[in-house]
């Protein structure tokens, strides 16, 4: 690949921000924001089915496809995927998207 300005200049703040969340309370508050995001998206995903009723269960078996397919690869005995920032922060995602509909199904009494 040619070494052009924009090649250069994507890949210099790519180095830049790896180099801010090597810093673990950085870290730590992108795994905090990918798991309240998660709740968000889980609480939301819940009203939005709830309301569209002939969704639910295409809905609930994306749902599953996705949680299995982030645990496949965050869990997997091969790589190292357990320790990349966006493998973790995905996987903060799926927890709090798991909690959040949890949650609602807890407040409806389901």
């Amino acid at each position: 690949m040619q070494n052009t300005r924009l090649n250069t200049l994507v890949s210099t703040i790519g180095q830049q921000i790896r180099q801010e969340l090597r810093n673990p309370w950085r870290r730590i508050a992108v795994l905090v924001i990918a798991l309240l995001f998660g709740i968000y998206a889980g609480i939301s995903f819940a009203a939005i089915a709830g309301q569209l009723a002939y969704i639910d269960i295409i809905g609930a078996g994306l749902v599953l496809l996705l949680t299995e397919l982030v645990s496949w690869i965050f869990y997997r005995n091969w790589g190292n995927a357990h320790k990349a920032l966006w493998a973790e922060a995905l996987n903060a995602f799926k927890l709090g998207l798991i909690y959040g509909l949890f949650l609602i199904a807890f407040m409806l009494g389901s």
